[in-house]
């Protein structure tokens, strides 16, 4: 199967998550296998709450357009162009999937297939359902992918490398038990937003998404604040309050009622607005419904220490303030060359 011929299949793929939206999902007669697969995968959508508590339809269907929106000819081949993947000697690459956020291992199961490598996937018990649904899709299209794509519910076996996504605890347990293949593997990171104060309404907002999309639960979610000494709050409370209706999920809700009461058992000082709490904390990593902020005297001082931290840091946001940073509200929609953790997927599958 050439490239220019896989390419093409990951396309198509993008046209069909194209008709899919939380309110108005259309289906285009122009799409491939659409009869077969339109309907079922709205199903799919519909359910997708039962599997996963965290999985509402906004969610899903947010996740579905972000790829959609990838997906396209002129990324693939953007993302592509910088790699010689010519002759590949097919090799079995073993997928250990996470489940925090919906299709959080579709860009490792793409970039697998996309280089020629045989891709078998151990999928999160929190995510079952949609990856193997879209998987379907693919070999509808190009059926000689059908031997390319296993799904694996028991021990995995039989493969020449690993890509591995978990905790802190189990990516040790990674590395102990995969210490004799090559690998990839990511554990816990967080994202942090820069402020200086002077951030408008309309960025503040956007920062929102960065904090709330998913529920927060995905890595490249805002779960830290530096902002300069004497900063108000005010602005970027009043800002967030679109974001008010996510108190309405029972499992947010949850959240934030225990860690708040958390919070105030062990008597931190909290800014609260009744659906997040803001706590002042040099962690990175905040619970669910909560940020924690940090106070800093000069952008030089965060630099490096943003710098020294890299190891623990998926995104940074801020308007141009820090070196290579995300623009707010853009956390939650990477380009295909956005590599987790800045682990180039693709060089690693080409040297295995």
């Amino acid at each position: 199967m050439t490239l220019e011929t896989k390419k093409s299949v990951f396309v198509e793929l993008g046209k069909f998550l194209s008709q899919f939206s939380e309110n108005n999902s259309i289906k285009r007669p122009d799409i491939l296998q659409n009869d077969l697969f339109f309907e079922d995968f709205i199903q799919l959508i519909n359910l997708s709450q039962s599997h996963n508590g965290w999985y509402t339809p906004e969610q899903v269907c947010f996740s579905i357009q972000s790829w959609a929106t990838a997906l396209t000819e002129e990324n693939l081949n953007q993302w592509l162009a910088a790699y010689d993947l010519e002759n590949i000697q097919p090799k079995n690459i073993a997928l250990i999937l996470a489940g925090n956020i919906p299709l959080v291992g579709f860009h490792d199961f793409l970039s697998v297939l996309i280089t020629g490598h045989n891709v078998m996937v151990k999928t999160s018990s929190n995510d079952q359902h949609l990856l193997p649904f879209l998987a379907k899709y693919i070999i509808a299209i190009a059926p000689e992918l059908a031997s390319k794509i296993t799904f694996v519910e028991g021990k995995l076996e039989n493969f020449d490398a690993v890509i591995a996504t978990g905790s802190n605890n189990t990516a040790r347990y990674f590395e102990y038990y995969f210490k004799e293949k090559p690998s990839i593997i990511r554990k816990s990171r967080n994202s942090v937003a820069v402020l200086n104060g002077k951030e408008t309404k309309e960025q503040l907002v956007a920062l929102g998404e960065d904090i709330f999309r998913y529920f927060g639960l995905g890595c490249r979610n805002v779960s830290k604040l530096f902002v300069p000494k004497g900063y108000s709050f005010d602005a970027f409370f009043e800002a967030i309050f679109e974001y008010q209706d996510v108190i309405h999920y029972e499992k947010y809700a949850n959240n934030y009622d225990y860690n708040k009461a958390v919070f105030l058992m062990s008597n931190f000082k909290l800014l609260d607005n009744g659906f997040l709490t803001i706590k002042e904390d040099e962690s990175h990593a905040s619970p669910i419904s909560s940020v924690f902020y940090e106070f800093y005297e000069n952008i030089e001082d965060i630099q490096n220490r943003l710098q020294t931290e890299k190891e623990q840091i998926q995104c940074v946001v801020s308007a141009g303030l820090i070196d290579d940073s995300v623009d707010f509200g853009q956390t939650q929609n990477p380009k295909l060359w956005d590599y987790a953790d800045n682990i180039d997927t693709i060089s690693f599958l080409l040297t295995i």
